[in-house]
């Protein structure tokens, strides 16, 4: 506690990501198919559709954690996708998908994308031989390296001071060269939160006034959109889900 008696802001080093828990997260997440997620993947898909089939040499999905339909979408336009994770148990469940094959949970999540998508390859297993699990974060990231980045539920899921959720979401537009294109998914509203009965974890509450605060001085052809709270989820706190694209402008 502060002198003030107030709880003191948690950073992202304050918590411990190497301990998420990956099976619990799964299963209040992602076992099966929810609203939401069939909103991100159809707006996704649509940004993805963009480009041409294989056209983006190097892609970035920024604290990929055990989430695979971001990394699937981007196989349709990537022939290389890095999934960068700094948490060790998420980075291991990663490596398992890619190495001994996806789990059945995920096959119709990747039926929805390839139906939005025609260009995706056959089979998610095929898919997933473009991703590469990378281990690290937003800090070590090299400027311009991509063609295009995505980040879902990352920059305000892992720490409550809005200036460190403002420099991760400016190392993801750096990420990417001038000109290269950025997709993004935020929990809007939610506050620092618990998956089951662990401890809690920080996060900075955010809206599309935020949103647009941070990324219209860093980017251009922004774009922000919402989807309502999904009522099937856990509660976290949240009052939906913002999505955003935008460019990285030239110099």
């Amino acid at each position: 506690m502060t002198t003030a008696g107030r709880a003191a802001i948690r950073r992202n080093r304050d918590a411990d990501w190497d301990a998420w828990p990956v099976a619990r997260y799964l299963a209040d997440n992602y076992r099966q198919m929810h609203p939401c997620d069939r909103g991100v993947i159809q707006h996704h898909s649509l940004f993805y559709r963009r480009f041409p089939p294989a056209g983006l040499a190097r892609t970035l999905e920024l604290g990929a954690g055990p989430n695979l339909y971001p990394l699937m979408l981007a196989a349709g336009a990537s022939r290389h996708i890095d999934a960068l994770e700094p948490g060790a148990a998420n980075l291991a469940y990663l490596r398992r998908q890619l190495t001994h094959g996806p789990e059945e949970s995920w096959t119709p999540f990747y039926a929805l994308c390839k139906a939005l998508d025609p260009a995706l390859p056959a089979t998610l297993g095929e898919a997933l031989n473009r991703v590469h699990a990378v281990r690290g974060d937003a800090s070590g990231l090299p400027d311009g390296r991509y063609d295009a980045a995505s980040m879902n539920f990352v920059a305000e899921s892992v720490t409550e001071d809005y200036g460190e959720f403002t420099a991760l979401c400016g190392a993801f537009v750096r990420a990417v060269r001038p000109g290269g294109r950025l997709v993004a998914a935020f929990m809007e509203r939610m506050p620092s939160y618990r998956i089951g009965d662990g401890p809690v974890w920080p996060a900075c509450p955010v809206d599309e006034t935020a949103l647009r605060a941070v990324f219209t001085p860093r980017t251009v052809a922004l774009t922000v959109s919402r989807l309502a709270k999904d009522p099937t989820l856990p509660e976290y706190g949240d009052t939906g889900i913002l999505l955003l694209t935008a460019e990285r402008p030239a110099p």
